[in-house]
């Protein structure tokens, strides 16, 4: 069973993960698009939120890749498990590369920004009327070294965050191991219903609380990144 086979936390198969994976890929090319004509005029070259939104889609891209390589291990058939394992490895080829056309891009805006004001410095030397100028290009290569720092942060925050997250996804899978055995021990030795019910009322709560600590994760991620901005 091949698109039923891995669910995920939240209940999402590694089918679902790998078609969301290819709706962000298209996104995020097109926003990539929009960057690439940058004019050079400054007034009208794509605003930086642009730039941070594409950020956030490759970060969510890297990020399924990375859960739907965990969850392909648990796959039974190994033709299936050959299968989406290409396929995965694809779509974080994809990714990546992805990545590095946006690191490109950023760097070659920052080298027009600072060749314009170059020329905007020289201009005024000559006149002594363009001023305003400076003070637009000084407002965007700020901006955009904001850029460059702000995503130097969320990279780390990204991996620390997965990090986390695999720990926590080894530890789940380690209570459920550990869980089969109890229960296998419990119902060898003939202990009653109420002591099985009790067990699975256990489970169930670190279960949740293995939850909550990867949204909380998430989130703290996320609070952080807004408060950078």
């Amino acid at each position: 069973m091949e698109g039923g086979v891995g669910v995920g936390g939240g209940g999402a198969t590694i089918s679902d993960m790998y078609q969301r994976s290819k709706k962000l890929s298209i996104q995020i090319r097109d926003g990539l698009e929009r960057l690439e004509p940058s004019p050079s005029i400054v007034a009208d070259a794509p605003p930086p939120e642009l730039s941070f939104s594409i950020k956030r889609d490759i970060a969510q891209f890297q990020s399924l890749c990375a859960d739907m390589d965990r969850l392909c291990r648990s796959i039974a058939s190994k033709g299936h498990r050959d299968l989406w394992k290409r396929k995965i490895e694809v779509a974080a080829e994809e990714a990546d590369s992805l990545k590095k056309n946006l690191d490109s891009y950023l760097l070659r805006h920052q080298k027009r920004l600072m060749e314009a004001k170059e020329r905007a410095e020289l201009l005024e030397r000559m006149n002594g009327d363009s001023s305003h100028i400076l003070r637009i290009f000084d407002d965007e290569a700020q901006a955009m070294q904001s850029a460059r720092n702000s995503r130097v942060m969320i990279d780390e925050a990204y991996n620390t965050g997965v990090a986390i997250l695999s720990k926590y996804a080894e530890q789940r899978d380690r209570l459920k191991r550990a869980q089969r055995k109890a229960l296998d021990v419990l119902n060898t030795v003939g202990l009653s219903n109420s002591v099985l019910k009790l067990i699975e009322r256990r489970h169930r709560l670190d279960k949740w609380i293995v939850y909550v600590g990867m949204v909380f994760t998430v989130v703290a991620v996320y609070v952080f990144w807004r408060l950078t901005h």
